[in-house]
């Protein structure tokens, strides 16, 4: 009795056809392949399947049968109208996969093991049966076309992988700027939004948590080098931008605050500031705040890192902008309001003379100045000011507007 395919007049000049005649052999074992093909990805990739849990399992083997039967109707010749076409079924597989988080060398190496067992598969049909009419001409010509094709089977899975890859990283990003928002609206406290936080960023409401801020007052370098550095230390760096500051939450096996401010003190581009968050991500927005008026306090257009542990009386008093203008005038009004040339020198004098602890002989050397010379201006200042560096109090209110100064 003779089958369908049998009846279909073939030319046997023609090796396209006779491929075609081959490849419909394998029709009616179609199933049986790519269950074999399943069974060998689920013990070679053991790992991943276990991982993902059973719903992987159930999709990869309905998918491989699919693609099996989508491909030996078009290695055949016998694709039916009206049927998902192959190209549709590799497309949708490439989104799939991308979205279950499926690796694309494991979808790759899949259609290069399914490729090679079709061929196998094949070459044993040739030997038994109707197969004994396909000879090493036809064979060849069929091997070119099937390996024609998972080229074809690539490059339309790899974009579809890639593009649905690419959207749900922006989808991801987008999320994890939405809940970085968040925590600067002091969010973090909130026991359900932290657990919305751990989905989003991998950090947990417990861990250590700290906050970089860099301020550019031109275009950003990158922190390139710096990302490098954390990861090799296992900490989690997540960035987003907000009025103007590029700022970073990390967490993990975080160094202390001078530890982190020496990891990026040789890649800043700009003015940046680093505050540890004892309180985890509860805290994120105050230390959000501090990280940025410490780098607040480097000069406008420099570079640097600085810790606020390090610079407390300065992002005190940046903290506090309506009170910087009153201590100061206080402070060293009287010395601002003589003529500049003299004002300029008992400024000078009186930064030397409190860097070194009050002491007129230490500060006449940093000055280049005589011994004497530093005693009389330090009876100046303190006649114009009614202020004694012997007075701890006086001595912090001069040392504080100092800072107000920039001096």
């Amino acid at each position: 009795m003779r089958s369908d395919q049998d009846a279909v007049p073939v030319d046997a000049t023609d090796p396209v056809a006779q491929a075609e005649r081959a490849w419909a052999l394998l029709l009616d074992q179609s199933d049986a392949i790519a269950d074999g093909i399943t069974l060998t990805l689920f013990e070679r990739d053991l790992d991943l399947y276990d991982r993902v849990g059973p719903e992987l399992r159930v999709d990869v083997r309905e998918s491989t049968r699919l693609h099996i039967r989508r491909g030996l109707e078009v290695l055949s010749g016998h694709q039916r109208p009206g049927n998902e076409t192959a190209i549709d079924v590799w497309r949708e597989t490439g989104r799939r996969r991308a979205r279950q988080g499926v690796p694309l060398e494991l979808v790759l190496n899949a259609y290069m093991l399914g490729a090679r067992v079709l061929w196998e598969a094949l070459v044993a049909r040739a030997g038994t049966g109707e197969g004994r009419l396909v000879d090493d001409r036809v064979l060849l010509a069929a091997g070119k076309t099937v390996w024609s094709n998972l080229d074809i089977q690539n490059g339309v899975l790899i974009e579809a992988y890639r593009r649905e890859a690419t959207r749900l990283q922006r989808q991801d990003l987008q999320r994890q700027q939405s809940v970085l928002d968040g925590l600067l609206e002091g969010r973090g406290a909130d026991p359900e939004f932290a657990e919305e936080a751990r989905a989003a960023l991998g950090i947990g409401p417990d861990d250590a948590v700290a906050c970089v801020v860099a301020l550019y007052d031109e275009s950003p370098d990158t922190l390139g080098p710096a990302e490098d550095r954390l990861d090799r230390l296992g900490v989690v760096a997540r960035w987003h931008v907000r009025s103007g500051a590029y700022f970073g939450l990390l967490a993990g096996p975080l160094p202390d605050e001078s530890g982190l401010v020496e990891l990026f003190a040789p890649y800043s581009g700009g003015r940046m500031g680093v505050a540890s968050c004892p309180e985890g991500i509860a805290g994120f927005a105050t230390a959000f705040q501090l990280a940025t008026r410490a780098a607040e306090t480097l000069p406008r257009g420099g570079r640097g890192v600085v810790g606020v542990s390090d610079r407390l009386p300065e992002v005190l008093l940046a903290g506090s902008p309506q009170v910087a203008p009153l201590l100061v005038a206080q402070t060293l009004g009287p010395l601002l309001a003589q003529p500049e040339a003299q004002s300029r020198t008992l400024v000078d004098t009186l930064a030397a003379l409190l860097r070194h602890d009050g002491s007129p002989t230490h500060a006449a050397e940093e000055l280049y100045c005589h011994r004497n010379t530093v005693i009389y201006r330090l009876k100046q200042i303190e006649q114009l000011t009614g202020r004694s560096l012997s007075d701890p109090r006086d001595k912090l209110l001069l040392e504080l507007a100092l800072m107000a100064r920039g001096v």
